[in-house]
C-alpha cells in the first residue's frame, strides 16, 4: 500500500522556519517532520510513498537524494575518487517526489500523483501531524465501512491552559493543562482513501478539505474512524516547542517503531 504525504504548502504560520525550509524539513530532535510521519507509516508495513511537492520542493527532494549518505558511515578516497560504504542502515522506503506545483491546492495535488497511485486503496495525509495512530487498523476499519474515504477525528489539542471553576461558576478553583476531553472533534488528517475520490478534484485550484470531503459526505461515502489518542500537529512555533519537548523528555507518543 501507499502514502501519499502533501508536502507543499508555504507554512505561513511557521514562518519563522519555512523562510528557509519546506514545513515538511522543520526538526524535530535533529529529523525532518516528513521523515517522522514516514517512519510511523513505516512501522505499519507500508514503505512506498508518495510525496506532493511544491514551495521549496527541491530541498525536499536533495535530502532524499543525500539520504543514503548521510544515513551511513563511509570512506571517500580522493585518489581514484572511489566512496565505500561502511556502515549500511537505511530505510526501507520507496519515495516518489512528485512537482505538484507551486500553487496547486491540496486536491490538485492529490489529482496530479493520479498516476502514481494506481487502482489500490491509498494513505493520505499532510507533512506536519504526528500521532500514535494504529494505522492498521484505521486500514482495516475502511474496508469494513466500504466507503471512498475515511477520516480520522482527534480531539483538538488545547493551545492555552483551562480554569477550574466553582459549582456557580463565579470563582477560579485551580488552573490546569487544559485535558483532550475539553477539546473538540477535528480533522485529524490522516485518511484511506481509495482512488475514486479523485474524481472530486475539479482542478488545481481544488483544496481537498474543500468540495472533494464534502462531495463525499453529500454521497455518503466518508466514514470517520474516532481515535481518542495522541495527536499533535506543528502548525506555529509553539507546537514545534511542544514537540521538541516531548521528544527531549523521551516522552513521543508518536514514537512507535
Amino acid at each position: 500500500m501507499k502514502a501519499v504525504i502533501f508536502a507543499g504548502g508555504y507554512g505561513t504560520r511557521i514562518s519563522e522556519e519555512t523562510v528557509t525550509l519546506p514545513k515538511p524539513l522543520v526538526e524535530i530532535g535533529g529529523m525532518p517532520m516528513l521523515w517522522h510521519i514516514m517512519k510511523i507509516y513505516s512501522a505499519h508495513g507500508i514503505n512506498d510513498f508518495i510525496i506532493c511537492c511544491g514551495y521549496k520542493g527541491h530541498m525536499i527532494k536533495k535530502y532524499f537524494l543525500d539520504f543514503f549518505h548521510h544515513s551511513n558511515d563511509m570512506t571517500i578516497d580522493l585518489s581514484d575518487n572511489s566512496i565505500e560504504v561502511r556502515r549500511s542502515a537505511s530505510e526501507p522506503w520507496k519515495v516518489t517526489l512528485a512537482d505538484t506545483g507551486l500553487e496547486t491546492m491540496t486536491g490538485g495535488r492529490l489529482a496530479r500523483v493520479r498516476d502514481y497511485i494506481g487502482d489500490e486503496t491509498f494513505c493520505l495525509t499532510y507533512g506536519d501531524g504526528v500521532t500514535d495512530l494504529d494505522i492498521t487498523k484505521t486500514i482495516e476499519y475502511h474496508r469494513e465501512q466500504g466507503k471512498l474515504a475515511t477520516v480520522t477525528a482527534v480531539q483538538q489539542p488545547g493551545r492555552f491552559g483551562a480554569l477550574d471553576l466553582s459549582p456557580d461558576k463565579t470563582r477560579i478553583q485551580g488552573f490546569r493543562e487544559k485535558s483532550m476531553s475539553d477539546g473538540h472533534l477535528i480533522n485529524g488528517g490522516y485518511f484511506v482513501c481509495e482512488p475514486g475520490v479523485i474524481d472530486y478534484v475539479i482542478d488545481d485550484t481544488t483544496v481537498w478539505e474543500e468540495e472533494p470531503l464534502k462531495g463525499l459526505v453529500a454521497d455518503d461515502q466518508l466514514a470517520v474512524y474516532h481515535y481518542p489518542g495522541f495527536w499533535q500537529n506543528m502548525d506555529t512555533l509553539r507546537d514545534k516547542h511542544v514537540l521538541q519537548k516531548m521528544w527531549d523528555g523521551g516522552k513521543a507518543p508518536w514514537k512507535i517503531w
